[in-house]
């Protein structure tokens, strides 16, 4: 049977799904076309098997024909699913009908594939767009360009990239900024060079993002006369320098204890007419936090007001990470309040950052507090912070507390570790011999 003849069941309910449904549509200016039933009605529908049945029931109970749009929002949501069968029989469905297609659908699908790390079958479609009509451009094949370095297969990308003009297409820069971001990923200079002599050779006019990259490659070695070399050069070039050059290059400075010319290319930077942003300062909030001087850092959040910068939650996790790195989790946790305060959601790093300081520190109870806050906010922590919670509240006694853990655990399908069911098992049991063999047998059986 067809993976697209999946049954689901509600699938009576589903007959009738887009009929309970009342579509609104709001007017354009351009009185566009009236939105397309089916396509509205996937917008609630998270099940991959609701999806294919909601799929036919359009066509066979309601006599409804699937074009391209019906097909690529399907195809699209199955493959944020991660349901690569049934997109490669609807994929099978178009070219049997001779559905014609647009260039974003293979684009989109072939990212999804990378990120699965299903590159073959990226690769494979990449190479079988033609088949279906589609015309490539630049775009498709930066796609595949960037999966594949995104994925480390650097010699496929390598021999794609050289194979270019047999399969019709000239390079741009962003072709050639992935290559060279490529290469620099995987630490050979010398290739990544080689690719941006050939921009020149192939007159492909280097953009900022292509001296960046390199300039980044120099900075985060510490190599100062690299970085600056490349920087200048850049400008030689007539290109000008954005935030992320100038923060670059001050995260070199700071790598070299150059924390003053750091913050002096702040006034550098403006004058040269390129405003601060939040990376700019994000670069110093890191070098002074990391080595311990955190009034200064804070004091970096009052500048940031004074010039009518919003800082964002990434500013107050470097701070919130290197309080709890230095054991001084009651800062960081005032830190968190204070962000909160200041309009500002916490995400999972920065619950995670001060959970662990708790925990770290023996205070199970205050990490309890700020873990039943993280799973109000719809975040989840790691299993390691499961385990040393589970371990830390039973060795204090609190036995509903870790059972209450274990089973928030256990309900995102997270198996505990023997420390773990050892800590809850022997508070339960005693240290006799068959409290062992319980551990054991969870164990066993939770893997």
């Amino acid at each position: 049977m067809s993976v697209l003849r999946k049954t689901h069941p509600n699938y009576t309910h589903l007959r009738h799904y887009h009929k309970q449904r009342s579509h609104t549509h709001k007017p354009t200016k351009s009185s566009l076309r009236k939105p397309i039933p089916f396509i509205t009605d996937l917008k609630d529908i998270q099940n991959p098997d609701e999806l294919l049945s909601v799929f036919h029931d359009y066509r066979e109970t309601g006599g409804f024909k699937h074009d391209y749009p019906s097909y690529s929002s399907l195809i699209y949501k199955l493959a944020r699913k991660r349901d690569f069968d049934a997109v490669e029989t609807l994929l099978q469905q178009l070219h049997l009908y001779n559905v014609k297609c647009k260039e974003p659908l293979f684009i989109g699908l072939i990212q999804h594939y990378g990120k699965s790390g299903s590159i073959d079958k990226a690769v494979e479609l990449f190479r079988k767009m033609p088949s279906f009509d589609c015309y490539r451009s630049l775009q498709s094949l930066n796609a595949i360009l960037n999966t594949l370095i995104e994925n480390k297969r650097f010699d496929d990308a390598d021999e794609m990239f050289k194979s270019c003009s047999k399969m019709g297409f000239r390079p741009n820069a962003v072709s050639f900024n992935i290559m060279i971001k490529g290469w620099l990923g995987k630490g050979d200079w010398d290739e990544a060079r080689k690719v941006f002599d050939e921009m020149f050779e192939r007159e492909v006019e280097p953009t900022v993002v292509t001296y960046n990259c390199q300039i980044g490659f120099w900075s985060k070695k510490g190599e100062l006369a690299e970085a600056k070399s490349l920087f200048n050069e850049m400008i030689s070039k007539g290109k000008k320098p954005n935030a992320i050059s100038y923060a670059l290059l001050m995260e070199a400075l700071c790598s070299n204890g150059e924390f003053k010319e750091a913050k002096k290319m702040m006034f550098d930077m403006e004058y040269q007419g390129c405003k601060p942003r939040l990376v700019n300062y994000g670069v110093l909030m890191n070098d002074l936090a990391k080595r311990g001087n955190f009034d200064e850092a804070k004091s970096l959040l009052l500048e940031l007001k004074k010039r009518r910068i919003r800082p964002d939650v990434v500013m107050y996790n470097i701070l919130i990470n290197y309080l709890c790195k230095e054991s001084k989790v009651e800062e960081a946790y005032k830190i968190l309040v204070e962000m909160q305060v200041h309009g500002f959601e916490p995400n999972a790093a920065t619950y995670r950052m001060i959970v662990d300081g708790f925990c770290n520190n023996g205070k199970f109870d205050e990490g309890l507090k700020i873990f039943n806050a993280m799973l109000t906010s719809r975040h989840c922590a790691r299993l390691e912070t499961f385990c040393c919670l589970i371990i830390g509240l039973v060795n204090n006694g609190k036995m509903d507390d870790a059972c209450f853990v274990m089973e928030e655990m256990m309900r995102r399908r997270m198996s505990p570790d023997f420390g773990s069911w050892e800590a809850l098992v022997t508070s339960t049991c005693g240290m006799d011999r068959s409290g062992h063999l319980l551990v054991s047998e969870l164990v066993s059986s939770s893997g």
